[in-house]
């Protein structure tokens, strides 16, 4: 196990610190990229497992795609390219955005696309996006008789579809607008509550007919895609534990520079100013459809807080290090209407709940969220990560300040998502 012993007494956060591209849109730059008809560049992308996963489906399916690095040249082929046929298994690694977007692309191909993943995304739910591709003609097998991988998609010629999301899912979203894009086809798409709309802005960015009418998020197909110019911005949910860490320390202030700003993803922000931390957002315009800027988090944290239903979509992915830095507020914390943390990549419910509670926090769950009630005593023990890059990172900065001591069984998932994590840890502390 590594540990993360505290620095002891007094600690203090200062600096700056840019942290690497949003693996949403890094996803989806690539995947527009290998669409669009002619060579587009991308700076900043994320260089992760997850993305690095999506590069490997999209080339085991016919598309030209480098090899994941900063700065990218891709070789778009159009909206009907590849014609043949999938060249191996699409293994998606464990990231769940790679088999549900990718899917929406498979299901417009005239092949079978057979798509694997590791113990973790395949046990991860999958007919909730083989549902609206097969109310569009494609054909879904899950080969070993359950909701998740192995799964075979069919491709066919798709037919319009309108669709009512079963859950607030920005995957689900993008995959049924992927497959009329890739299909020429209408898609009409109702969401039980707003999401994550990179998929959107990107296409508008692009120049696709997407729009908005009577509660309905609509496409029309273009017949091209342009190809494109981009730089990634920061991920915010990446700078989420970064400002956390500012917020635990003692004294300081953290630069979190050039992160997307999408309302859809800074929900955070609003959860740490009611928990009494100062943060300052400073906008500095907008690239590829996305504003960006950068944040100023001052140390010090207030009471507890809670956490309604409707913010879930715009901060899912930081309940883990939002419960982390509740256990360090004064009073209570409620998180309701998070059950969509169940299936991730852990139980994140019940992952953060039992590790808050084996370092000696007072932490309950609750089927659709969970309690966490605060103190100041230092906090010790060893942390299980089922292998999940946001409990190992929401842990590791409960151990990097103060008089806590964690050790955590698998410090190297952080690569899923940031890979410099430790790196930026270490930097950010003095």
């Amino acid at each position: 196990m590594a540990a993360l012993g505290g620095v002891r007494g007094h600690s203090e956060v200062r600096g700056t610190v840019r942290v690497p591209g949003d693996k949403s849109i890094s996803h989806r730059a690539l995947m527009f990229g290998a669409l669009a008809t002619g060579r587009s560049r991308v700076r900043g992308l994320l260089q992760s497992d997850d993305v690095k996963s999506t590069a490997r489906a999209l080339r085991a399916m016919g598309w030209e795609m480098p090899e994941v690095s900063g700065a990218v040249e891709v070789q778009g082929g159009g909206l009907r390219s590849p014609r043949g046929t999938a060249r191996s298994a699409l293994d998606c690694g464990n990231s769940g955005t790679t088999t549900r977007l990718v899917a929406g692309i498979a299901a417009a191909q005239p092949f079978a696309s057979r798509f694997v993943g590791d113990a973790s995304l395949s046990r991860r739910p999958m007919r909730r996006v083989a549902a609206p591709l097969e109310a569009m003609g494609a054909r879904v097998d899950f080969t070993e008789g359950h909701d998740g991988l192995p799964m075979v998609v069919h491709g066919a010629a798709l037919h319009a579809v309108d669709w009512t999301l079963p859950v607030a899912s920005a995957q689900l979203k993008s995959a049924v607008l992927l497959a009329a894009l890739c299909g020429g086809v209408a898609a009409r798409v109702r969401e039980p509550a707003p999401t994550r709309d990179h998929t959107e802005r990107m296409l508008r960015a692009l120049g696709a007919g997407v729009r908005e009418e009577g509660g309905w998020l609509a496409l029309e197909p273009p017949a091209e895609l342009a190809p494109f110019d981009i730089d990634v911005p920061g991920d915010p949910s990446s700078a989420a534990f970064l400002a956390v860490l500012a917020a635990l320390a003692d004294s300081g202030s953290l630069a979190i520079t050039g992160i997307s700003l999408n309302p859809h993803r800074v929900g955070f922000i609003d959860v740490l100013r009611r928990m009494g931390v100062r943060v300052e957002v400073h906008e500095r315009g907008e690239a590829g459809g996305e504003p960006i800027g950068d944040l100023m988090v001052h140390a010090g944290v207030g009471g507890g807080t809670t956490i309604a239903p409707a913010e879930i979509p715009s901060l899912v992915d930081e309940i883990p290090v939002l419960a982390v830095l509740a256990a360090r507020a004064s009073g209570e914390t409620v998180v309701r209407g998070a059950a969509e943390l169940r299936v991730k990549e852990s139980d994140r419910i019940a992952a953060v709940v039992g590790n808050l509670r084996a370092v000696g926090a007072d932490a309950d769950e609750l089927p659709d969220g969970l309690v966490v009630r605060g103190g100041r005593k230092p906090l010790r023990g060893a942390v299980t990560t089922h292998g999940d890059h946001r409990i190992a990172m929401a842990f590791a900065v409960l151990g990097a300040l103060g008089d806590n001591e964690i050790q955590l069984d698998d410090p190297g998932c952080v690569s899923v998502s940031y890979p410099a994590f430790w790196e930026d840890l270490a930097n950010a502390r003095r």
